[in-house]
């Protein structure tokens, strides 16, 4: 699709959260299909994990955004994408691309949400594919559960904090889910929530620098659990980390289950964005140090 105004930063640079969005879209069409390719139970694919993505070039109002997506593994009970994203300016014809995903999901039935349904195998074109992908596989069901076990933080706002510091910068939004936000299943969709996410992390990004940015890479985005329609989510960045020309931003998510729930509030999902400070002209410009 065209790339539209309301898909760009005042810069004319298109948001890495809208890019993430799409990209979760084409992840999620495909990993449904294919779930739903052999007759059984009816499901519908669900996020669960988005390996580490690379912003390679930006992308600009006025240029056309294709986005392919291919299933590289399957195991059991859970797909893995592959997805590229190209820009193309429809004026001269030129194309790059401008970014790289692999994405993890999981088949959950449309009779009960809690059940996952069994995926169905693909055929390989050789047998070394088969164990590489089963190799991704286990590498990042450890990343998850190890992120999972210290996902404990929170972040409290600070009183008049000093410009450059970490409570200066953080920042944090707050959110009703609502139907137009969710899957048939009545959960979050995955590339809604990272769109919040690129958001809030470009806030913190750029109250730190005062200057134009745009998201460099995300590191591994991992979602914890499943946010149902009704809850209020809470979007929360801080920054960890400076570079000469990057900031590192944590970001995590929140859900409060309020409507007819009686959970407390439980963290859904995390991930670290990396951003970069540009001047007018789009060229790197040195980031404050982080204090």
């Amino acid at each position: 699709r065209i790339m539209r105004p309301d898909d760009a930063n005042i810069a004319g640079n298109v948001h890495g959260g809208t890019i993430l969005k799409m990209i979760e879209e084409a992840g999620a069409i495909i990993s449904t299909r294919h779930c739903n390719s052999q007759a059984g139970e009816p499901c519908v694919a669900a996020l669960a994990r988005v390996e580490r993505t690379d912003f390679l070039s930006p992308m600009c109002i006025g240029e056309v955004a294709n986005v392919s997506a291919e299933i590289t593994y399957t195991s059991r009970h859970s797909v893995e994408v592959q997805v590229n994203v190209m820009s193309e300016n429809i004026l001269t014809g030129a194309k790059k691309v401008t970014n790289k995903a692999t994405l993890w999901y999981v088949p959950l039935s449309l009779k009960n949400v809690n059940k996952v349904v069994e995926v169905p195998p693909i055929q390989y074109a050789r047998k070394e594919q088969e164990d590489e992908g089963r190799k991704r596989y286990e590498e990042q069901k450890l990343d998850r559960l190890e992120t999972k076990q210290r996902n404990g933080d929170v972040i409290l706002p600070v009183i008049n904090p000093e410009p450059h510091t970490v409570g200066y910068s953080q920042s944090s939004l707050i959110h009703l889910v609502g139907p137009s936000d969710c899957t048939l299943l009545g959960f979050v969709h995955g590339g809604v929530t990272m769109k919040l996410m690129d958001e809030v992390a470009g806030i913190v990004a750029a109250r730190h620098c005062k200057t134009n940015i745009v998201t460099a890479s995300v590191d591994a985005i991992n979602f914890h659990e499943k946010i149902k329609k009704g809850c209020v989510i809470t979007v929360s960045g801080r920054m960890t980390f400076t570079s000469n020309k990057s900031m590192e931003i944590e970001v995590f998510v929140d859900a409060d289950p309020f409507v007819d729930e009686p959970r407390e509030r439980y963290r859904a999902v995390s991930a670290f964005f990396t951003y970069v400070s540009l001047s007018k002209e789009g060229k790197p410009l040195p980031v404050p140090q982080l204090l």
